[in-house]
């Protein structure tokens, strides 16, 4: 079909030059709205409501493609871009399990704080050698336990203990470990208390960090408030960006995680305004919302004018175009695209393949999916579960069940270890082709190899039970469901059921 085609060596530049051809406008909406499936960030997302890939389960930078840079020559690593990075801290000696323990112990001490009973006064009696790695235990459990009954105490609670340990002779509190208590009021809606700490943090001289941004950001659920505290980070002296090499790519890249593709559009127009000159990680992130918000026509300005600049495409812009092109329903650009990679020495993963191949999945070219499928397995590049997923899920889609069990076969002789999303997949294809016993027995095979079911799976399996009219099988999985204890506060979702 598309066997032997080739791009000319030319500049990377050049090559962008035509790039309107890329893909069609048919996609353009100009509207940001939360992801229903049809809108998707350049990788897996849902099919439709009831099955595919759950955005809230998997982490930003699984989705986005886009992890943070790695630390600049010469520097370590900072743990203050991830304030619930759990290694040991390297001013404590003790053991992990003895840094948990004690974490455990300071919590139940804590928790009995009240009339009668001094917390500060137990925390002082228990002579604590206070460390990073022991604030953040004791902060990462308040963060993982937080629910309707103790969200509201525990924002003091928690702040009692910064307050104490920060007191302890021999330690000071970084930016990490505000970050964390910080986490902690975002967790219990507590949106004053953070801002507090931000004057708190800016009054005693430490730097924020693009963690800080990242926590505070969450919170504002206003535009206004959003601006007003981009304006704020960009123009602190305080602000420490690293790993990024500017203030305005940290932000960019927050924002792009939290698909606030809007605000980056602003962000974007006001660093160009202040004369700040973009680069590679710059460009990948505003053609990606470009491209969200579905404005095909700036995308490829973009990509022209990084071109026309002299930057060179990374990794992640050959990720962003190939599943454009896909998307697009153009696989012999793709593989021109491809071949050019090769020729540049910027080798194609499978993560290259997959992005290319589900954009193609969701035009609905299966033939091409095969294709490229195929010669990523020639080219030596071994495809992983999230590749046999993307294949099995386009084959689901389009009705060929036969061919997605063919693939799921070949991916367990292969020693790929199915998820939870390729469960689900060919558990709605068990489905649809009447093969309800199999399904169900599909969903315990789950648990037998380790992969826990999420609420998708479930709901997958019991609403094509019951549209089946097969009601009490139905109702058999929501047993097996609550037997397990799981997602209990989701039961009301099963309309008619009745727990007994």
């Amino acid at each position: 079909m598309i066997r032997g085609a080739r791009a000319p060596p030319l500049r990377v530049a050049r090559l962008f030059w035509p790039s309107r051809r890329l893909c069609g406008d048919d996609s353009r909406t100009g509207v940001e709205a939360p992801s229903t499936g049809q809108q998707d960030d350049g990788c897996i997302l849902e099919r439709e409501g009831e099955a595919g890939l759950d955005p809230s389960t998997v982490t930003p930078e699984v989705l986005l493609r886009m992890p943070p840079p790695p630390p600049l020559p010469g520097r370590p690593e900072s743990g203050d871009y991830d304030a619930e990075n759990l290694s040991s801290g390297s001013g404590s000696r003790r053991r992990p399990r003895e840094e948990l323990r004690l974490a455990d112990r300071i919590l139940k001490v804590l928790l009995q704080d009240g009339p009668g009973f001094s917390a500060r006064k137990a925390l002082d009696e228990m002579n604590l050698k206070v460390t990073n790695e022991l604030v953040r235990q004791v902060m990462f459990k308040f963060v993982v336990s937080v629910d309707s009954v103790n969200r509201e105490r525990y924002p003091r609670l928690a702040y009692k203990f910064f307050v104490w340990a920060g007191q302890q002779d021999g330690y000071r509190h970084n930016t990490s470990m505000y970050n964390l208590v910080m986490k902690v009021f975002a967790e219990c809606g507590e949106v004053k208390a953070m801002w507090r700490l931000l004057e708190e943090m800016t009054e005693i001289g430490l730097p924020v960090s693009a963690r800080t941004f990242h926590i505070l950001i969450c919170t504002c659920g206003q535009a206004g408030l959003r601006r007003r505290l981009v304006e704020r980070f960009i123009k602190s002296s305080s602000f420490n960006y690293r790993p990024f090499k500017s203030s305005f790519n940290a932000i960019l890249h927050t924002l792009l995680t939290i698909k606030q593709y809007s605000l980056i559009e602003w962000v974007h127009q006001k660093m160009v305004t202040e004369g700040h000159t973009p680069d590679v990680l710059t460009y990948n992130v505003v053609m990606r919302a470009k491209y969200l918000l579905g404005k095909l026509d700036q995308f490829h300005r973009l990509l022209d004018e990084m071109g026309k600049n002299g930057l060179t495409p990374d990794l992640h812009t050959y990720n962003l175009l190939l599943h454009v092109l896909g998307k697009g329903d153009k696989p012999l650009a793709a593989l021109n695209l491809l071949n050019y990679m090769s020729d540049v020495g910027c080798v194609p993963s499978v993560l290259h393949f997959t992005n290319l191949i589900d954009g193609l999945s969701r035009a609905g070219n299966l033939e091409a999916c095969r294709y490229f499928f195929d010669e990523m397995v020639k080219k030596g590049c071994e495809p992983d579960a999230v590749c046999y997923t993307v294949m099995i899920t386009g084959y689901v889609a389009a009705a060929e069940f036969e061919e997605a069990q063919k693939l799921f076969d070949d991916m367990l002789v292969r020693g790929k270890l199915p998820n939870v999303y390729t469960y689900n997949s060919m558990i709605r294809g068990l489905c649809i082709v009447g093969e309800f016993d199999k399904a169900c027995s599909m969903l315990k095979d789950m648990d037998l190899h380790g992969c826990t079911p999420n609420f998708s799976v479930y709901s997958t399996l019991v609403c094509r039970l019951r549209n089946a009219g097969k009601d009490s099988e139905a109702n058999h999985v929501i047993k097996y469901m609550t037997k397990k204890g799981q997602y209990l506060h989701l039961l009301s979702r099963f309309g008619g059921y009745r727990r007994c």
